[in-house]
């Protein structure tokens, strides 16, 4: 068997940053700037988080045997960023359903896609989980690369949001990394085809599912109907336009040679680092998950 020859930073060391965002006082309801369908979509996203990185840490973790040292060390750094991250984001929805939104039917929804996904072979869950970390480094690299995205927002929030960015950024090549390791016995061709059609089904479900829980949160705040879907899709969209911003670093996933590395976006985690806000909740010292 050949070795896999990884085009992830050899001088990138992933590392978790221990921090708690939050816990002193209750966000307001409409913790992004009053803004209702700024702040549905962002709860809607943190509602697959939990479920969706253990889910991600236990598809990774099935393919870290052989893996060579440089993966095998990252694959710790990864699961316990996830870990890290499921925490925060459990502890966000739970201020979300403190502040009166019901996310029941969100979560359901998360747990009923996990389940398709895991009734099929661990790669086909390694595959998916590679197709959402992409989608993940994306989303994280336009956050931080436009203030607009958060602009208005409370802080603590915010700095949640920024410091869940930054470690996806950093953590964004070892999915891939080790979906190229597991494969590496399979054809160019295969591992292109597979892959192509697991982003397309992912982006399907990311963009109905998220769009559908926010509009749902929407009509828990009052807002329906041709107002809610107007003010939701132009958010998305168009402006700040998250979603139509990540559409060119989403279409090269399926080019040739295409790695997440292939754009070192590492100033953006130079620059969060040079900016934490002071007094903000300090990055503990953590034990690397097993």
């Amino acid at each position: 068997m050949t070795a896999t020859i990884l085009p992830t930073p050899a001088d990138l060391t992933i590392t978790p940053r221990d921090r708690r965002f939050g816990r002193e006082t209750a966000a307001p309801r409409l913790w992004h700037g009053g803004r209702v369908e700024a702040t549905a979509i962002y709860n809607a996203l943190s509602t697959t988080f939990p479920e969706g990185e253990a889910f991600f840490v236990e598809s990774v973790r099935k393919f870290r045997h052989n893996a060579p040292p440089k993966l095998a060390e990252d694959i710790k750094g990864f699961t316990t960023q996830e870990a890290i991250h499921s925490r925060e984001h459990d502890a966000f929805n739970k201020r979300a359903t403190d502040s009166g939104y019901a996310l029941g039917r969100l979560e359901a929804q998360v747990l009923k896609r996990l389940a398709v996904t895991k009734g099929r072979p661990p790669i086909v869950s390694l595959a998916a989980t590679m197709a959402l970390e992409h989608f993940t480094a994306i989303l994280a690299h336009e956050l931080l690369a436009d203030p607009r995205h958060l602009a208005g927002a409370e802080q603590a929030t915010a700095d949640l949001w920024r410091w869940h960015a930054v470690e996806e950024i950093e953590h964004k090549g070892v999915a891939y990394d080790t979906w190229l390791h597991a494969t590496q016995d399979w054809s160019r061709w295969k591992r292109w085809k597979v892959k192509a059609k697991v982003m397309l089904y992912v982006t399907r479900n990311f963009v109905v599912d998220r769009t559908a829980g926010a509009l749902d949160l929407m009509r828990q705040d009052g807002v329906t109907g041709l107002r809610a879907w107007s003010s939701l899709l132009w958010y998305l969209w168009v402006r700040p336009g998250m979603f139509r911003k990540i559409g060119g670093a989403w279409l090269k996933f399926f080019l040739p040679g295409f790695h997440p590395w292939n754009e070192d976006d590492r100033h953006l985690l130079r620059d969060y680092e040079a900016n934490v806000v002071p007094g903000s909740a300090p990055a503990r010292k953590v034990r690397h998950a097993a």
